[in-house]
């Protein structure tokens, strides 16, 4: 069983853990922190690494909020602005096409929740992987935990990780980015990215 944070398409370096992890189980009744993978993704865009950001409501009666009771502020059109930033960098990618249709909804659906942006995140790259990873969510906040993997939440935090570099789509101009978010894998590797994080 491993402990994780909800998290925004996760970077490969997240997914590369949950792939080895039998259980994941979501910590939901931690603060919410701002400058982590919560609410927002790398990808590889035409200028380098591009940040995706979800904008949260933020409670001025209150400094701490839950991470299952952050709200999404959908008073500007950030899902219309992913999904374009989206298919300008990844539209060419030999795997994108086989992926946009499931993926669209979510980029089109309203949500009230970011933590239910960040599950359906989640079930769209398992179902993409065809990963039957069973999960779950926290009724209280865990302290400690032997397999605890929320710190690859922090967006802040350097990893230190060396994956074997991958074909993408502006390497020829900006080099290899690594640990970016799941869907730059995704759509460059295809069905052969599960085997990528099982090998690396």
């Amino acid at each position: 069983m491993g402990l994780f944070l909800p998290t925004y398409f996760s970077p490969i370096s997240q997914y590369k853990v949950m792939t080895n992890t039998d259980e994941i189980v979501f910590e939901v009744e931690d603060n919410f922190q701002k400058q982590t993978y919560r609410n927002r993704c790398y990808i590889y865009g035409p200028n380098g690494k591009q940040l995706l950001n979800i904008p949260v409501k933020h409670n001025s009666k209150s400094l701490k909020k839950k991470t299952k009771d952050t709200l999404v502020d959908n008073s500007s059109p950030w899902q219309s602005q992913h999904l374009k930033s989206i298919q300008i960098a990844y539209r060419n990618s030999p795997f994108f096409e086989f992926y946009q249709d499931d993926l669209e909804p979510i980029l089109t659906k309203e949500y009230k929740y970011l933590l239910d942006v960040n599950i359906d995140s989640f079930l769209f790259i398992t179902d993409a992987l065809q990963i039957a990873q069973t999960h779950s969510k926290t009724t209280s906040y865990q302290i400690s935990i032997k397999e605890d993997y929320r710190y690859l939440a922090n967006a802040k935090q350097e990893l230190d990780i060396n994956f074997t570099p991958y074909i993408q789509m502006f390497d020829d101009k900006h080099g290899f980015l690594k640990d970016l978010s799941i869907l730059d894998l995704l759509f460059m590797e295809g069905p052969n990215t599960i085997s990528f994080l099982e090998n690396n």
